[in-house]
């Protein structure tokens, strides 16, 4: 058997929650990040839901690609799928990513592409509404705040620039401040 590729764009970075081998910086391409998924089960609650990051069609994104070996891979495959496949708002694929090494390459990796048909799908909204939304939300994984904040520094200590997600890092850094 092989081993697992699993390509990580949001909390996944920061948290993966798996062993595995390594871990290199990756781009995938017909794909990009975008906090477009209402959370009702991690960062919100049916009756307030927050958003998370999925990744929708079109452009790329730059993440990072886990190799889990091959005798974990199994293990792996079904934390993933209790942690990603919740409300089913993702669908998981296996699509080809740029492993970013001295020399790229090419690795088939798992990922979960957002579903635009689910109802959790939220689409594009507008940077002051989605502000809105995250702090006000919080669920079982905790606060939205913390999830949107913790992925913009990852981000910008991997040196990826997220216009999006920093601004609303700075905002509701600032928030925070304000309440006390």
């Amino acid at each position: 058997m092989n081993d697992l590729w699993v390509f990580a764009y949001g909390s996944l970075m920061w948290r993966p929650g798996f062993a595995y081998i390594e871990v290199v910086p990756a781009k995938l391409f017909g794909a990009h990040r975008a906090l477009c998924v209402w959370s009702v089960a991690h960062r919100g609650t049916h009756q307030r839901p927050g958003l998370v990051l999925g990744l929708d069609r079109g452009g790329s994104c730059r993440g990072v690609a886990y190799r889990v070996g091959s005798e974990s891979g199994d293990s792996v495959l079904a934390y993933l799928r209790k942690r990603e496949l919740v409300t089913n708002v993702y669908q998981e694929v296996r699509r080809p990513v740029v492993l970013q090494r001295s020399t790229p390459e090419v690795a088939e990796a798992l990922l979960y592409i957002v579903d635009r048909r689910h109802p959790q799908y939220a689409g594009s909204l507008d940077p002051a509404e989605a502000l809105d939304v995250v702090r006000a939300s919080h669920g079982p994984s905790g606060p939205n705040p913390e999830y949107v904040i913790n992925t913009a520094d990852h981000l910008r200590s991997m040196g990826i620039h997220d216009a999006g997600l920093e601004w609303l890092a700075r905002q509701l850094r600032a928030s925070a401040r304000a309440e006390g």
